[in-house]
């Protein structure tokens, strides 16, 4: 069992309701806030209104049309601005990960001299940030419970995943209610986000029985739970199980103690959504199984029977190869049973980009030091099998 050291700063604020707590949270950070949104979702359910309604003793300046993928021009270098220019005291951030992630380089940038580029691409890093609370409305990155976020650069095609400790949300508002009227194509993109990233960290040299178990759980959870959200999208025990799964998936938790693994499907797909802008979580899905089969060899197999029998329930007394391939159709056809277009033509990605693709990922994610180690060659066969 590898040591660790590890804090988790971040309030988590949970249920039905729990806006209500807002203005006493945001009493004690100041009066000039930050609000960061996307499009007009919160306006459609009546969370804009309210967030205003609760806040109205406050100074409030607004960043909207965060996209996702947030974009490092405009959206993070123009609330840099924004916080610089009118010396705000707390980033509030309201909407799904993405608008937190961004969030996130927004409140480092605005503590910092230069260009907070220096900051998301580890020239530099930073020494304080601005604090931040943010209300969810969408279940899928964990970026509410983690000191992380994921920034696109569109002129270089680079999509970096950007940590630093400053940057956990002081408090996150969970209200399972306000993912009721989040569309099927995004809760099933969600469910695939957060189920790659239990895989990302269980699929590793060394883990322990504890974590083992809770990631085999957190996927089970978020089969059975997203499957109900979206049949039922306003069955509150379903969206609550499902959010909270989501919530651990990056901070750590699943797998205090384990080895790294590398996070090599976040690699990949990481080079799709920068040079397509296609939703993180399909990509996901699509890359996952054709990387499950790429791996598959004498030292791995171990791995994926114990996923096989423990998460899906195959038959243990089954040849080890066998149990590890009906594993990865069993993934492949979850993910296409929830509505998930399983391949890269399907998201508009043809072959004629896939070599420059798998040269950058080759390039910037160091994925020959991932638990599988993967080199350039391997990188465009995933991609190749994943048309």
């Amino acid at each position: 069992m590898y040591g660790f050291d590890y804090m988790t700063p971040t309030r988590l604020i949970f249920g039905k309701g729990v806006i209500e707590k807002l203005p006493e949270v945001m009493e004690q950070f100041g009066k000039k806030i930050l609000l960061t949104y996307g499009g007009g979702s919160i306006k459609k359910i009546g969370l804009y209104d309210k967030v205003k309604e609760l806040l109205a003793g406050h100074e409030i300046i607004e960043l909207s049309g965060i996209r996702p993928n947030p974009k490092y021009d405009p959206s993070v270098l123009d609330g840099v601005k924004l916080c610089k220019e009118h010396d705000i005291d707390v980033i509030l951030s309201v909407g799904g990960g993405s608008v937190l992630d961004c969030s996130k380089a927004i409140a480092a940038g605005a503590k910092y001299d230069g260009d907070p580029w220096d900051l998301i691409s580890y020239k530099a890093f930073a020494k304080e940030s601005l604090p931040i609370v943010d209300i969810m409305t969408l279940s899928a990155t964990g970026s509410e419970y983690d000191s992380g976020g994921v920034i696109s650069r569109t002129e270089t095609n680079d999509k970096i995943g950007y940590v630093d400790p400053h940057n956990y949300p002081a408090v996150s508002f969970l209200d399972p209610t306000y993912t009721f009227t989040v569309s099927k194509k995004q809760t099933a993109a969600g469910c695939a986000d957060a189920m790659n990233h239990i895989m990302e960290q269980y699929f590793c040299e060394d883990s322990t029985i504890l974590n083992d178990g809770f990631m085999e759980a957190g996927l089970k959870s978020l089969m059975v739970n997203g499957r109900k959200c979206l049949e039922s999208p306003e069955d509150y025990t379903a969206r609550a199980e499902m959010m909270l799964t989501c919530t651990y998936g990056c901070n750590g938790i699943y797998s205090l103690g384990s080895s790294p693994s590398g996070w090599p499907c976040h690699g990949m797909e990481h080079a799709l959504s920068a040079y397509y802008d296609i939703t993180h979580g399909e990509g996901l899905a699509i890359i996952t199984p054709r990387w499950m089969k790429h791996i598959l060899n004498d030292r791995t197999v171990g791995r994926f029977v114990k996923y096989g029998v423990n998460v899906f329930g195959i038959d243990s007394s089954l040849d080890s190869f066998e149990i590890a391939e009906r594993a990865i159709q069993a993934t492949y056809d979850f993910f296409e049973s929830i509505g998930i277009p399983m391949h890269l033509r399907d998201v508009g990605i043809d072959e004629s980009r896939l070599g420059e693709m798998a040269h950058h990922v080759a390039v910037n994610e160091g994925l020959i030091n991932a638990w599988a180690p993967l080199d350039e060659k391997d990188i465009l066969e995933i991609f190749i099998a994943s048309l």
